[in-house]
């Protein structure tokens, strides 16, 4: 008994240094992950939180010296009027991409996982508006858009519909501005769809197939429930992506007419960079308000998730 002891002690030590290399590399491979998130997370959230909490006027920013204002930035975009306005349109046109943009791509995806001929070639196209630069598609839609020589009003007129002011009528610019956002959006839910359909067995279809269920019936029982999990991280990166959406409003719109199409990321925008008189301290606040609505998002999505697990 003293000598198996005595190896066993003997043994730890020697336990302990095989331990040791294998600490470091799992250092090694973590280093460069943590690196990346402190400075292209961590700090550029910290900047931000801070500008929020200080008036940083250009020349403030410049000399390094702004004034301690606390919560006041905050306070002061909470009682503008245009907050509630920007709030609605926010939630309009992010609630109204997201929606579309799902049932859309659930549709296709559904569509191209039955095998048939030029289906690749086809996924292949449906990916274009995804892969074009942002400019590029927000100025092809300001074109077909466009009240006097645009394609949509055109096509429209020749089914007897006068002409509809898209980008320059209070009624319309968020519709239209939502109707390019969904069209930048769909491949992307394709995308990730198709790929959780693809996890279904076909065993599944081919039983429910045996005891007579039709199509409908497959995609209700089958589909949509397994694609559960696939179908709220999909919902929840496009929230997260539709909230901070300002290229295409700016070039299309630029919020307006009247502020009809700003959003939330917009206002941010303009009062940082749109004005020609930069005001960074209530940008960062409005930012902040972004950055805690997507939390709030990412804390439902982990809550719903775990309570799907425990049942």
């Amino acid at each position: 008994m003293a000598s198996i002891r005595t190896a066993g002690a003997l043994s730890r030590p020697a336990h302990r240094a095989a331990r040791r290399p294998l600490r470091w590399t799992t250092l090694a491979f973590l280093a460069p992950l943590i690196v990346y998130l402190l400075l292209f997370y961590a700090y550029p959230l910290y900047r931000n939180i801070e500008l929020s909490l200080h008036d940083y006027t250009p020349r403030a920013f410049i000399q390094g010296n702004p004034e301690f204002t606390g919560l006041e930035n905050y306070a002061t975009i909470l009682s503008d009027d245009a907050f509630l306005h920007a709030l609605g349109n926010t939630a309009l046109f992010t609630l109204g991409s997201i929606a579309v943009q799902y049932a859309l791509g659930l549709a296709l995806a559904v569509f191209f996982h039955r095998s048939f001929r030029l289906s690749a070639v086809l996924r292949a196209m449906f990916l274009v508006p995804w892969l074009l630069p942002l400019i590029v598609s927000a100025s092809t839609w300001s074109w077909m858009l466009n009240s006097d020589n645009g394609i949509v009003n055109a096509a429209l007129q020749a089914f007897g519909i006068g002409q509809i002011n898209w980008l320059t009528s209070p009624d319309t610019s968020l519709l239209a501005v939502t109707i390019a956002n969904i069209w930048l959006g769909v491949p992307f839910n394709l995308v990730i769809l198709y790929a959780g359909l693809q996890n279904i067995p076909a065993t599944l279809y081919e039983a429910a197939g045996l005891d007579g269920a039709n199509g409908w019936q497959r995609f209700w029982r089958i589909t949509f429930p397994l694609l559960r999990p696939v179908s709220a991280i999909t919902l929840l990166l496009g929230l997260i992506y539709t909230l901070k959406v300002v290229d295409i409003i700016w070039i299309m719109t630029r919020g307006g007419p009247a502020d009809a199409s700003t959003t939330l990321a917009i206002w941010s925008y303009r009062e940082a960079f749109g004005t020609g008189q930069p005001d960074f301290s209530p940008a960062a606040a409005v930012g902040n308000l972004l950055i805690l609505i997507a939390f709030a998002a990412g804390l439902v999505h982990v809550r719903l998730q775990r309570g799907e697990e425990r049942t």
